[in-house]
């Protein structure tokens, strides 16, 4: 999903009648988070240190990373080559950028 599509999908989110969770995905907040903690590392859903353990939806499920718990943990926890961001990120902000990149592993990064 492009910047834009997710831009337009939180406002259309925001305001519809819809009640969403306080603890809900914010998108926007997701792609900031990915810009400065994640791309230096996985510009477009690559992997400049590993390729095959990419974010892209292939990889993803082949390694068991396809849900939000589990880019959670790792996010959190961290992981070989993946550094730990518990100390650096809210939960909120890794629930943000979690959700950012199941976002775009659906749409091939495009």
């Amino acid at each position: 999903m492009t910047k834009l599509l997710a831009f337009l999908l939180i406002i259309l989110l925001t305001t519809t009648t819809l009640s969403l969770p306080a603890n809900a995905a914010d998108i926007a907040n997701g792609v900031k988070i990915f810009d400065i903690h994640c791309a230096g590392c996985h510009i477009n859903g690559g992997n400049i240190i590993r390729r095959g353990k990419n974010l892209h939806q292939k990889a993803l499920k082949k390694y068991g990373m396809d849900s939000i718990e589990a880019i959670t943990s790792i996010v959190t926890n961290g992981k070989s080559n993946m550094s730990a961001y518990k100390d650096r990120l809210t939960e909120q902000e890794i629930q943000d950028v979690a959700a950012y990149v199941l976002t775009q592993a659906e749409t091939n990064w495009k």
